[in-house]
């Protein structure tokens, strides 16, 4: 599927997340403490908690129900109790708009 607008970069805070559904899709949308966006799976592999209602902390965002934190840019768990990841979706930025794609990136050379 093909990118779709999601928002602009100025409607995002550092270091949070916000919840976008795309064609029955939910993502998280994360901007980093550095200021970069990055789009992965609203849900955590180890319940069924909105991971984008949890805390960012540098380069991953932490579940708020029972504290797993996953890579803003694998989606691989960083501490149990998850031990499954969640997608993470291509992100592009074209003249301060937010683009995601919903289809997950598959290998590690995608992330």
């Amino acid at each position: 599927m093909a990118a779709v607008k999601v928002c602009g970069v100025d409607d995002l805070s550092v270091s949070s997340a916000v919840k976008v559904t795309i064609d029955g899709v939910p993502i998280a949308l994360v901007k980093d403490s550095a200021g970069e966006i990055h789009a992965i799976g609203d849900t955590c592999s180890h319940g069924e908690i909105s991971l984008s209602e949890g805390f960012v902390e540098d380069d991953s965002l932490e579940c708020w129900a029972h504290g797993s934190k996953f890579s803003l840019a694998t989606g691989a768990p960083q501490n149990f109790p998850a031990f499954e990841p969640v997608p993470v979706y291509p992100v592009t930025i074209t003249d301060g708009v937010v683009y995601v794609d919903p289809t997950p990136k598959t290998t590690p050379d995608d992330a």
